[in-house]
């Protein structure tokens, strides 16, 4: 039996631990608010484009347009949707989402009871529950072009008095994403989060699977964050909307000349053994590493491929003639005096030789030394600052058993949404993360 432990670290300046666990996993929290991979515009109730970005589900197909019932009666719930497009999210086509009663669409290829954590679509999540209200619906409609997701009449399950909330989210699929509000009876900022999570925006990660070598057949899934957007709270209303275009990615890249030459946000790299464009942050992390990527795409070139391809008798000429070279030079080279011999013996010059070898080289071993304690100073505190670089998911990864950690466990304070499946199939055994 194979048992995965889904862990997320996003990105942060700062580490969140509990004391009394500090053997299992590390846990880095922090919001990141730089639009690389999105530009978003909001709408005002004013703006004719607000009502413009609302799809109108009533007048669509009725054949296409679904309630689902389960998610309609039900809370903390989440179902799959199969789409009959290409839908790309940070640059990764999705065939599959899976909508949650809380006001969100989770994108992940692992569905786990921390779906609020990472990887959502939310236009506005929070603590809703369908099931308090028998007008209270979730409908999705897909026309071959887009994805729509409506939350209608749903009602936070703790202050089901504050009224019904209505919106819904649109996936293009040229990649546009679309917020808009019908009916949002109070300010966002006013809806508890302390039995649920309240966010608006976009996030996405990458797994990493890691092998637990004291326990066999026991692998543990962490799950980095890279990215986040959020947006502001204070700007849904209703009758707004807000609509979020994506920015080119390293993935869009096939071919190496065009993945080390373009022009966008993020540094491109090229990987032979993947055929691959990446920055190295997207959700093919863990191939890009275990194929060794971020060594072959250091000088960062086509032309390095057919270069290490060449024969030993292409070479060896070059070595050849280096080496005769470097003979012709020492050779040639006369010593003219330029004073009287001395009256020191063969035996006086050799030992000061060796005693000004020995000086010279305790110089350099103590200058050494200290370049090397400043560089591991300097690695330091780069990758304090920055955990999500290479170099501190290298050593976050290959941490040891005795870093501060946070310990994951069943029955914690923190939401667990369940998937809904068909009957007879197995689900995947997961833990979630226990509050400080």
């Amino acid at each position: 039996t194979v048992i995965h432990h889904p862990i997320i670290i996003t990105p942060s300046v700062h580490v969140s631990c509990c004391p009394e666990l500090n053997n299992q996993f590390l846990v880095l929290l922090q919001e990141d608010t730089d639009h690389n991979y999105y530009t978003s515009k909001a709408y005002g109730p004013t703006d004719p484009m607000s009502q413009d970005l609302w799809v109108n589900i009533d007048q669509m197909d009725k054949e296409k347009v679904k309630i689902h019932g389960i998610l309609s009666n039900t809370h903390r719930q989440a179902a799959r949707v199969n789409l009959s497009f290409d839908f790309p999210f940070y640059g990764h086509l999705l065939r599959e989402i899976t909508v949650a009663t809380g006001g969100f669409i989770y994108t992940g290829d692992v569905v786990h009871r921390m779906l609020t954590a990472t990887q959502f679509i939310a236009p506005l999540m929070a603590n809703f529950d369908p099931s308090v209200s028998r007008n209270s619906t979730v409908i999705y409609f897909d026309n071959g072009t887009a994805l729509v997701v409506q939350w209608d009449h749903v009602h936070l399950q703790d202050s089901f008095h504050l009224g019904s909330f209505t919106f819904q989210a649109t996936l293009h699929n040229d990649g546009r994403i679309v917020f808009a509000y019908k009916e949002i009876p109070i300010p966002i900022s006013q809806i508890s989060s302390v039995n649920h999570p309240v966010k608006v925006g976009l996030s996405d990660a990458f797994v990493v699977v890691h092998r637990i070598q004291q326990i066999p057949n026991v692998r543990r899934r962490t799950i980095y964050e890279y990215h986040r957007v959020d947006l502001l709270k204070s700007r849904i209303i209703s009758s707004s909307a807000v609509e979020m275009l994506p920015l080119p990615t390293c993935l869009q890249f096939t071919s190496c000349s065009s993945c080390i030459s373009s022009q966008i946000n993020f540094n491109c790299s090229w990987c032979q053994r993947l055929g691959r464009c990446s920055s190295g942050f997207d959700r093919h992390r863990q191939d890009w590493v275990d194929n060794s990527c971020p060594d072959e795409t250091k000088d960062n070139s086509c032309d390095i491929l057919s270069t290490t391809q060449l024969s030993p008798s292409i070479t060896k000429p070059f070595t050849t003639t280096t080496s005769k070279i470097r003979g012709a030079t020492t050779g040639g080279t006369e010593v003219t005096p330029t004073s009287g011999p001395t009256e020191a013996s063969p035996v006086e010059s050799t030992s000061n030789k060796n005693s000004s070898s020995l000086h010279t080289g305790l110089i350099l071993g103590v200058l050494m030394l200290m370049l090397i304690m400043a560089a591991v100073v300097l690695v330091t505190l780069y990758i304090y600052h920055h955990p999500i670089s290479t170099a501190g998911l290298f050593f976050i990864e290959r941490r040891p058993r005795r870093w501060p950690a946070m310990k994951f466990r069943r029955g914690s304070g923190h939401p667990a949404y369940a998937e809904v499946e068909p009957i007879g199939q197995e689900k995947e055994g997961f833990i979630e993360s226990e509050q400080c």
